[in-house]
């Protein structure tokens, strides 16, 4: 058989021509379970956790973890692995935090995110044990503050800071730059002003620094740049104030590929070089090295996860477009709609077939612009009852999906070495209106 490579290391042809996801034919998968379905290799979610634990083991000489950043995909299934391989969670609802909480996951080791957090959510996150408010704003504080004392109970935090590096990705998921939503930019000086009135507070305690430059960074220095200004501000905060902070979360966003033109990623470079930063940024300043956290999410989830599709009908307008219109769409995967963000398709029964037409994947919703991905290169036989598989799936797919149209969620299905098992229940036309009065 010809030798292939495929954008995700856990995919694989087999001698009757089927691809198969962490060694499963999908064709089997989908026949059981149905379609449209969301599939996670259970392995490559371990192992993605452990390369993270194994870099900062490897690299940096003082305290590290990793919070998975579980707004990439949440489910009980995913905090009960988080649990296993003994890392931490960032959570950004009430609702994160309780899925955790249900899944046995300790909150003590959970992180609570968010710009606007309500006073009911801050009420929910204290009562409930959560580790640490990642504070994002004066008024939350001052709101934290009060249930603080309420509960009289002392409340660990990070401030949120905004260090003004721009990561050249896409512009919805950048946040690291002075004009954001989030956080308290240092240019301004309204990080200092924040630090000050944190520091000031009885029931709140200060365990240190987070900051987010964005997703889907592939820039080997835009780590170390952001380290580098997260550093200088905690050294010119200790002259001005004497507070040293224990913790620096330099937030997630390492890159993954989608497709083959993008770029690889050197994982243990980025990370080698990163941690070096830190020690010698530390080592000027005279700053201890502060225990070091990172936040991935995609780069835990995205390879981990495949979608199949059943193809329903293809329409080949002479001269125009050829469209091969599949059984989901924007409602499991509106991140097309949303940023038109690349995928690699494959039509998962003709493995051994040349691709030699180009189709437009198109969703069942009532909305032009309900688009899996276009321009796919696929066997021009393809035909209803076929099925489709999207790749790299696993982040922001689940997590973002929706019921428009009154459509309901896929399956989750988890794929490891004992065989699959259903992880999250397929939505029911009962559970559609399950909610209404």
């Amino acid at each position: 058989m010809e030798e292939r490579t495929f954008i995700c290391d856990n995919i694989s042809v087999n001698e009757d021509g089927h691809l198969c996801f962490a060694g499963r034919d999908v064709l089997t998968l989908a026949a059981e379970y149905k379609t449209p379905l969301y599939l996670f290799d259970e392995k490559k979610i371990r192992e993605n956790m452990r390369r993270y634990k194994n870099a900062f083991a490897k690299y940096y000489p003082g305290t590290a973890r990793i919070s998975y950043a579980s707004k990439a995909c949440a489910f009980k299934q995913m905090y009960r692995i988080a649990a296993e391989e003994g890392i931490g969670i960032d959570t950004v609802s009430c609702g994160e935090i309780y899925t955790a909480a249900s899944a046995g996951f300790p909150l003590e080791n959970a992180f609570f995110h968010g710009n606007a957090k309500t006073d009911e959510d801050i009420a929910y996150a204290c009562g409930a044990g959560t580790g640490y408010f990642v504070a994002d704003n004066t008024e939350e504080l001052i709101a934290l503050e009060a249930e603080a004392e309420r509960l009289g109970i002392t409340q660990k935090i990070l401030l949120r800071i905004t260090p003004g590096i721009d990561p050249h990705t896409y512009e919805a998921v950048s946040t690291g730059k002075v004009d954001s939503k989030f956080g308290n930019a240092i240019e301004t000086g309204a990080a200092e002003e924040i630090v000050r009135l944190a520091l000031s507070m009885q029931h709140i305690a200060l365990c240190g620094y987070h900051c987010h430059v964005g997703s889907q960074v592939f820039g080997e220095d835009v780590f170390e740049r952001a380290a580098e200004k997260m550093l200088d501000f905690a050294a010119d905060i200790r002259e001005k104030t004497g507070y040293v902070p224990e913790i620096l979360n330099l937030g997630g966003g390492i890159g993954v590929r989608y497709v083959s033109s993008d770029p690889e990623v050197d994982f243990d470079g980025i990370i080698q070089r990163l941690c070096s930063r830190i020690v010698t940024c530390c080592e000027k300043s005279g700053l201890p090295l502060p225990e070091f956290i990172m936040e991935p999410g995609r780069s835990i989830a995205a390879d981990a996860g495949m979608t199949l599709y059943t193809l329903s009908s293809v329409k080949k307008i002479e001269g125009f477009r050829n469209y091969a219109a599949v059984d989901g769409g924007m409602t499991d995967n509106p991140r097309y709609a949303l940023y038109g963000s690349s995928y690699t398709v494959y039509a998962a029964g003709r493995m051994n077939e040349k691709t030699e037409e180009k189709f437009t994947v198109a969703g069942r919703c009532c909305e032009s612009g309900d688009i899996i991905q276009k321009d796919v290169p696929l066997p021009s036989g393809i035909a209803r009852g076929d099925i489709l598989a999207v790749c790299t799936t696993g982040a922001y797919n689940y997590s973002m999906a929706s019921n428009y149209n009154r459509i309901g969620r896929p399956a989750v299905v988890f794929v490891n070495e004992g065989g699959s098992y259903i992880a999250v229940k397929r939505e029911t036309l009962a559970d559609l209106a399950a909610l209404d009065c």
